[in-house]
């Protein structure tokens, strides 16, 4: 029983590097530039982590039955295109219902399995070109307009969108820099 409880925290332990995401509970002037200073970093930290990876270790796993580095970067470039155009539909409609995707399907596809990662790279760069300019031109109000989610069933604020982007980067980032790590990269 132990080494079972053991080993789930290690793999836990490489499924959430950096934690569990926690949603933000109040909006404030120190919160959301940190967090968009955390989205605005990740192309660049993205390019760092993975410049020396050959295609071993881009199809390398960062956990067991977990994704390769491709597809975790391609995972990103995917993930943060929806979330900006998240970000963009619910400035302009009222609590719009936003389109889920099945992500996992979506890295199982050919381009996310061996795809040169260097496209996602350069959607990922100019997304977060063009979201950090976004949201850095809204304000503290702007951050409570909603958009509902219908695979959750619930209604969520731009604020705690950032957040859970700011975490999604540093997460997904991690799941990298670690693999890396462990294995003398």
């Amino acid at each position: 029983m132990w080494l079972n409880r053991f080993a789930m925290n290690a793999i836990d332990q490489l499924r959430y590097p950096v934690g569990k995401f926690k949603s933000p509970l109040t909006i404030d002037d120190v919160n959301i530039p940190a967090e968009i200073k955390i989205i605005s970093d990740l192309p660049l930290k993205m390019r760092e982590a993975t410049v020396t990876l050959n295609d071993t270790q881009l199809d390398t796993p960062y956990r067991p039955e977990g994704w390769t580095v491709r597809q975790v970067v391609h995972h990103l470039a995917d993930s943060h295109i929806n979330s900006y155009c998240r970000f963009k539909l619910a400035m302009s409609e009222d609590n719009p219902v936003i389109k889920p995707y099945l992500e996992a399907k979506w890295a199982e596809f050919e381009d996310a399995r061996t795809a040169p990662i260097f496209h996602s790279l350069n959607l990922i760069d100019a997304v977060h070109g063009r979201w950090v300019l976004f949201m850095n031109s809204m304000t503290n109000d702007d951050y409570k307009r909603t958009f509902f989610h219908p695979e959750h069933q619930k209604s969520l604020t731009l604020f705690q969108t950032l957040s859970l982007y700011a975490w999604h980067s540093e997460h997904h980032l991690a799941h990298i820099t670690e693999l890396k790590k462990r294995n003398n990269w």
